[in-house]
């Protein structure tokens, strides 16, 4: 087991050598938006240590579902009495829909979010006191007990993109929920043209769509000498089933983030 791990690591951060996987590294893009503080940004260290340039990109975007889209769905958010959140978009564009549609949900209405981030950031929408809100860590299953207490008694409505939400609506099927989705934003790739004449030597995804959106933006595009790092395993396959070569992957044990794995390559790539 020990010699299979170690041929795993060299595979994941230190294979290849010997056929130029390791040649100088000057220019990453990462495919998201830049942090918001980017002078204590760890992509900031990397720079001045190794001397390369970092550009920020998001290849992927939010947009909203208009009200005339959404009233073909035939949704009646008063119907519902409880709602289910998964993320910071869709509490935003729950409300956003709210005010376009000129709905004020009754105060009654109990809301279930899948971590306590969404959940805080819920309170920018209501009065905290007057709503009944609950929350889990991070998946469905944590919030299994709060919802089972109260799944004979309310109607959920699980707001969503166009990507939907899988293992949510696989809990609330398995379980017997009455429930319903209704999307109210999309998740689409971002315009990326203006990068058609630029290369950079290594590119970075954190998702499947950043995949689709390099390809929706350029069909042609080959890897050649590009390096190619990759978070999650999903990323992996999406970039595997392109037929591309990983150069990095995360997270591994001795690198949990994007910035160690790549400084894991630069200390190799880059050695003067």
């Amino acid at each position: 087991m020990g010699v299979n791990k170690l041929t795993q690591e060299k595979n994941i951060a230190l294979s290849h050598s010997e056929n130029g996987q390791y040649k100088q590294v000057d220019t990453i893009l990462i495919s998201q938006p830049p942090p918001d503080d980017s002078k204590r940004s760890p992509y900031r260290s990397l720079e001045e240590k190794y001397g390369i340039k970092i550009d920020f990109r998001q290849f992927i975007h939010v947009e909203a579902v208009e009200a005339k889209e959404f009233r073909r769905q035939r949704v009646n958010f008063n119907d519902f009495s409880a709602i289910i959140f998964t993320s910071k978009n869709s509490i935003e564009h729950f409300f956003r829909m709210c005010e376009e549609t000129r709905t004020k949900m009754s105060q009654e209405t109990k809301y279930f979010c899948l971590s306590e981030a969404v959940a805080l950031y819920l309170q920018k929408f209501i009065v905290y006191r007057k709503r009944k809100v609950f929350f889990g860590r991070r998946t469905i299953l944590d919030l299994k007990d709060q919802l089972n207490k109260h799944r004979k008694k309310e109607k959920f409505l699980l707001p969503c993109s166009n990507l939907g939400s899988k293992d949510v609506v696989a809990f609330l099927k398995d379980n017997e929920y009455d429930f319903r989705e209704t999307m109210l934003y999309k998740t689409v790739a971002s315009d990326l043209s203006d990068l058609k004449n630029i290369t950079y030597d290594m590119l970075v995804f954190f998702s499947p769509l950043g995949i689709s959106s390099l390809y929706e933006n350029f069909p042609d595009f080959k890897q050649n000498e590009t390096r190619i790092a990759v978070f999650g395993k999903k990323t992996s396959k999406a970039v595997t089933d392109r037929e591309l070569e990983i150069n990095i992957q995360a997270p591994i044990p001795e690198a949990p983030s994007m910035t160690m794995a790549i400084e894991r390559y630069l200390q190799q790539s880059n050695k003067k």
